[in-house]
């Protein structure tokens, strides 16, 4: 069911499907929660799934100058306590909702059962990456989403999912093109200035599924199982044929990843 709900002023647009544990599905950037699709059919029957659209993006509104992790992170414990969600939650979060499940684990740990994160970082963005984040964000406030498009698109799939399917790489340029220019702007404000949170991750203890596409340029295998390794209860996956947008592109095998991590 999808459905809109007003928090704190905040109208948000949230896909609410199935009964039973929960499972919070965030999406990537720019995008919306539309990229879950798979999974919201595949675990609403078991699981009730909430994948609403962050701050600005989708069909929420609210969009900000800068929109910071944490500040995505209140707004789901917001929306959770909203919806009267059950807690502990599994939080599965895709690259920036990767950065979000960061913050998320850190602000709200009660609220946390277990956390997938995918084809994400750790580590704070360098100088040179802070800097181009805000020159783009500028960017995209004057001229609309289109550089965005034109920026990361040749990044996100694998050279295979692009060859043979054209369809999936046209479906991620619209959402991308219909985006709120002022939530991209705002979201890139935000990664420009996210915590490194390297030092964290040897104190997280709660039950960790990363999953990378082996294709991935943007978040590399190698950076992730690292990454991985520096958690007491984390298990990695690499999905094949896949690239950035792993869950979209492989959805059958991240599925059955995610089924054997949650117990099934």
């Amino acid at each position: 069911m999808l459905r809109t709900i007003e928090v704190s002023g905040v109208r948000f647009r949230v896909a609410d499907e199935g009964s039973g544990p929960v499972i919070l599905l965030v999406h990537g950037f720019p995008l919306d929660h539309t990229m879950w699709s798979s999974q919201i059919e595949e675990f609403s029957k078991t699981n009730r799934v909430i994948a609403p659209d962050l701050r600005g993006f989708g069909g929420t509104d609210g969009a900000l100058y800068s929109v910071s992790m944490e500040q995505y992170a209140d707004d789901l414990v917001a929306l959770l306590e909203a919806l009267h969600a059950d807690k502990p939650i599994t939080f599965c979060g895709l690259s920036m909702g990767g950065y979000v499940g960061w913050q998320f684990a850190l602000r709200h740990p009660k609220w946390l059962g277990r956390l997938i994160l995918c084809d994400t970082r750790s580590v704070a963005d360098s100088a040179e990456a802070a800097s181009n984040r805000l020159k783009m964000a500028e960017i995209v406030t004057k001229e609309g989403p289109e550089p965005i498009a034109w920026t990361m698109m040749p990044k996100l799939f694998a050279p295979t999912t692009s060859e043979r399917r054209p369809e999936l790489t046209e479906q991620i340029r619209r959402t991308v093109l219909a985006t709120n220019p002022i939530a991209i702007a705002a979201a890139h404000r935000g990664m420009a200035v996210r915590p490194d949170v390297s030092s964290f991750l040897p104190t997280l203890h709660v039950p960790t599924l990363v999953i990378v596409g082996e294709y991935d340029v943007i978040s590399p295998p190698a950076e992730m199982k690292a990454f991985s390794d520096a958690m007491p209860n984390a298990r990695f996956a690499v999905i094949s044929n896949a690239g950035h947008m792993a869950p979209i592109e492989n959805p059958s095998e991240v599925n059955q990843v995610i089924h054997e991590f949650l117990g099934r």
